[in-house]
């Protein structure tokens, strides 16, 4: 089976410790790494959204929900529906590598995609793992086929990223047999069309919780549609409960407990959110590719440029960077479930608190992948220039509808403040030997230069950006926390330039991992353009990690600390400039052979 072929290769470890570990090429899984039945699946998907989808653009755009409907229908006639689904409900019950394919794949019209990832991902998983049998049997079926469509109803106009701040309220009704809710939830996706809905309301008051609304239930209704900047074809909805009775048998979880089913699916929602960026952002420069070859100016098509060109690399650059995130990330969470029996009594919270684990590299794929498509778009567009302005090209809407995925699963802030946090209340809890690696880093930097470490082979350079990476990243943590202590939380303009720098060293790793276990397979020569985009991509990443390092050494020291540790990080951040302008010509030469992405 696909799943055990790949825990073979993706060694299990603990999230978060990429920052105080080394780690192998063949410690991580890749896209390389993909079974037959992976790639299979991802066919089905592309070709589903080719053949049936993109043909309906029009039709979706214009909000006709009932092609959407229809073509939800069809996927889950494909399985696409159901891979989160346990078999024993009617699903496929796939690793999560396929669901995160299954996503990527299907990213080519993004109000389908959202349509589609709102019901696979958080409509549905609060069911698969949090619901009673009766509720299993009774819905997810159902769900799997896309004969129902599922919804997830947790902001509210006044607590967006502040969830728990709901005032929607549940009370149990005098005969015990009902919660009655009374609020309104906002911005709801799919809530114009969808059956079932998994709904946040706050029992008495106090008691976070989750229950499941059916579209008929009385007292539930839905708003006017919203008209959205982008994804314009999705549909986004207020919802008004008003005494909306709902059976005290359509509880979710436990009273009280709401906060563990609302956190916890948002993990599952950023990494496939994340695959997805990497998906459009894939389809964005296949569209620039082309358009660069047919575009002629000064007597020759301007793909031939060097400024278009270097877009081109850049793009292709982050696509790669954002299928090694992706893949390794996922990759890591499969091999943590890899040794569960999904029928086993309990499964599903084990699952949940698996994932867990890996809430800070969940929160990276979605913030640098949805930075990474916005970068993308915006390249295209200008390569299309006055034409990519126009409706009727696709630079257009593409760039429209990648601006909510920074708001989209937890805002890009509120996701630095998850990375940095996170690690540093698993680091204070003795999760993660983060402190004693801080601790040993400032005793190293302040005894004076040291010889470091020697790597080789063609990625040599990478390696000891890297190692300084982390170093520094390291030191200006130990800054910031030998400055604020436990206040260090209140400092949100810190603790995001430290997330910075901490998604940075993750993406370069996960790159030169991706790179060394290509040149392993493939030799030095098979893998030349993964050696040109990490050492490109190698290049920018340790400019920002610098930049960022710096801005948080600014605000934690003054005088003769300052400067003192000004020159720590500049001997940390010293290196020889790589020649990304060559790198770039070969990169963007690479993919303008090819017509599209490719290694």
């Amino acid at each position: 089976m696909a799943t055990t072929e790949m825990h073979v290769m993706a060694k299990r470890v603990k999230g978060g410790s990429f920052l105080t570990e080394e780690r192998e090429p063949q410690d991580i899984f890749t896209a390389e790494d993909l079974s037959d039945e992976h790639r299979q699946i991802a066919k089905t998907a592309v070709e589903f959204t080719t053949n049936e989808v993109m043909p309906a653009t029009q039709e979706i755009e214009a909000k006709n929900f009932q092609v959407t409907r229809s073509l939800l229908r069809k996927a889950g006639e494909l399985g696409l529906m159901g891979v989160d689904v346990p078999e024993a409900y009617g699903g496929l019950g796939m690793d999560k590598v396929t669901s995160a394919l299954v996503a990527e794949s299907i990213s080519q019209l993004a109000s389908f995609s959202v349509a589609f990832s709102a019901h696979v991902g958080i409509g549905t998983l609060p069911i698969v793992w949090y619901g009673t049998e009766a509720q299993k049997r009774k819905y997810l079926p159902k769900l799997a086929t896309g004969e129902w469509i599922g919804a997830y109803a947790l902001s509210e106009s006044s607590s967006g990223s502040d969830a728990m701040h709901c005032h929607t309220r549940a009370v149990l009704s005098p005969d015990g047999k009902h919660y009655i809710l009374n609020g309104e939830k906002m911005w709801i996706s799919n809530s114009g069309f969808a059956d079932v809905f998994t709904v946040f309301a706050k029992v008495d008051g106090e008691k976070f919780s989750a229950f499941i609304i059916d579209r008929n239930t009385p007292g539930f209704s839905v708003g006017s549609e919203e008209h959205k900047l982008g994804i314009r074809g999705s549909s986004t909805c207020p919802l008004i409960l008003a005494d909306c009775q709902v059976p005290v048998e359509n509880l979710l979880g436990e009273v009280g407990k709401g906060h563990h089913i609302a956190f916890n699916i948002l993990n599952i929602g950023r990494f496939k959110l994340g695959a997805a960026c990497v998906g459009g952002a894939r389809n964005g420069l296949r569209n620039a590719i082309g358009y660069s070859k047919e575009r002629k100016a000064f007597g020759k098509s301007i793909c031939e440029f060097g400024l278009i060109q270097e877009k081109l690399a850049e793009c292709a650059t982050g696509i790669y960077a954002g299928e090694s995130l992706v893949y390794r990330t996922i990759g890591m969470i499969d091999a943590a479930l890899a040794d569960l029996d999904a029928n086993a009594e309990g499964a599903s919270r084990e699952i949940q608190k698996r994932i867990e684990e890996y809430a800070v590299e969940c929160s990276i794929l979605k913030v640098w992948g949805s930075e990474m498509l916005d970068m993308v778009v915006d390249h295209v567009l200008q390569i299309y220039a006055g034409y990519g302005y126009v409706e009727e090209y696709p630079a257009e809407r593409a760039y429209r509808d990648s601006r909510i995925n920074r708001i989209f699963e937890g805002t890009n802030e509120i996701n630095r403040l998850i990375i940095t946090g996170w690690l540093m209340k698993q680091a204070m809890a003795g999760h993660l030997p983060l402190l004693p690696a801080i601790k040993k880093l400032m005793d190293e930097v302040m005894s004076g230069p040291s010889a470091g470490e020697d790597y080789d082979g063609p990625l040599a350079a990478e390696h000891k950006l890297l190692a300084n990476a982390k170093k520094l990243t390291l030191f200006a943590a130990g800054a910031a926390s030998q400055k604020y202590m436990q206040g260090l939380a209140e400092q949100q303009e810190v603790m995001g330039a430290l997330a910075d720098s901490i998604i940075e060293v993750y993406a370069m790793e996960s790159s030169i991992l991706r790179a060394e276990k290509l040149i392993g397979a493939r030799g030095e020569a098979g893998a030349r353009q993964a050696i040109a985009m990490t050492r490109f991509y190698a290049a920018k990443a340790t400019e920002r990690i610098e930049q960022s390092s710096r801005k948080v050494i600014a605000t934690v020291a003054e005088g003769d600390m300052l400067r003192t540790q000004m020159a720590i990080l500049r001997r940390l951040a010293k290196h020889e400039p790589a020649d990304t302008i060559s790198l770039g010509r070969q990169i963007a030469r690479h993919v303008l052979a090819a017509g599209r992405y490719s290694l």
